[in-house]
């Protein structure tokens, strides 16, 4: 079972509503935990040592609380006319392909369906994610080299 049919699995139980599903062949062991508000991926082959490996929390910004003002909501209700590019998978996000090489797209940039956007690291293999949607970048939502959970929105995209 490669990376691509393990995102698949994962997707698939997490629409489906299913709490736990267990998957053994004689190469591997898969158990995927989906619970309400918090989904929980743990994948352990038996070629590699043993080791736990701790689902990663979404960091969550710091803001002081301020009064709900008409701009605000007018802001949130501007953002439902953009397409999200999520995260397909648990790990680190990246903006480049290498320290010293320029982000894969900056805001204002445009998109079409295959278009690398960004890398997320996952058990030391880079993942290039790709765009699913054509259209313009407006607004990057997540910090470089920063932990992102599945389905964590990474990119908003206003659709062409």
């Amino acid at each position: 079972m490669d990376l691509k049919e393990i995102q698949n699995l994962i997707k698939f139980v997490s629409k489906s509503g299913v709490s736990e599903v267990k998957l053994e062949t004689g190469e591997f062991k898969i158990i995927i935990k989906n619970t309400p508000d918090v989904k929980i991926t743990t994948v352990a082959q038996s070629e590699l040592p043993a080791a736990v490996v701790p689902p990663v929390a979404a960091p969550q910004p710091v803001q002081a609380q301020a009064p709900s003002t008409e701009p605000k909501q007018e802001a949130k209700q501007d953002t439902s006319k953009y397409v999200e590019i999520k995260a397909p998978i648990i790990g680190t996000f990246y903006r480049r392909p290498a320290p010293d090489k320029p982000p894969f797209v900056e805001v204002g940039d445009i998109v079409k369906p295959g278009d690398t956007v960004c890398l997320i690291e996952a058990m030391k293999l880079f993942n290039e994610i790709e765009s699913e949607v054509s259209g313009k970048i407006v607004k990057v939502l997540v910090e470089d080299a920063t932990p992102v959970e599945y389905d964590q929105p990474l990119f908003l995209v206003e659709p062409m």
